[in-house]
């Protein structure tokens, strides 16, 4: 009795040690692509970019508009109000430079934030889904490269693999 006891206790303390991992992968690309929160992202940066170019061809049309009534009637003027409708056309012109430089900005800056939030979004989704699946790892991947979206802390060995990579950075 004592040794199918011993038995019995020895199996359950092996088969607790050979856990099986359990590993996926996702494409990462085809998560953002497909994604309902990215497309509805991408329909508002849709319409809030023809917003502002909307109103940049206006800036555009209104300036090009007072070009043509310059030129029309310059040859009447003289050099000194030439150049000083000139100079408020330079001046006008300017300022419609930046506001595009402004809005290019606005729409990248946009852009970037709803990428990371979408990115950590989805790094989230996965992290919770993978606990719930039991998974240990869940890679992520993509046409050009990969990494890893989740990833149990006790196997996580980062710490002592940057100590060693300090430890052979100081020995060169």
């Amino acid at each position: 009795m004592k040794k199918i006891l011993i038995l019995l206790i020895l199996v359950a303390t092996f088969s607790s040690c050979t856990e099986q991992v359990k590993i996926a992968y996702v494409d990462v690309e085809e998560l953002m692509k497909e994604y309902k929160g990215t497309k509805e992202a991408e329909a508002t940066m849709k319409v809030k970019s023809e917003k502002l170019q909307k109103e940049l061809d206006s800036l555009i049309g209104g300036w090009q508009n007072k070009a043509r009534n310059y030129q029309e009637k310059s040859k009447g003027l003289s050099a000194r109000v030439r150049a000083e409708q000139e100079q408020v056309l330079m001046l006008e012109q300017q300022q419609i430079n930046q506001r595009q430089q402004a809005v290019q900005q606005e729409v990248q800056t946009e852009g970037q934030k709803n990428l990371e939030s979408l990115s950590k979004e989805i790094n989230n989704f996965v992290k919770n889904y993978a606990k719930e699946k039991g998974y240990n790892f869940v890679l992520g991947t993509t046409a050009t490269n990969g990494t890893v979206m989740y990833g149990e802390e006790k196997a996580d060995i980062t710490d002592d693999v940057l100590v060693q990579l300090n430890k052979s950075f100081k020995a060169k």
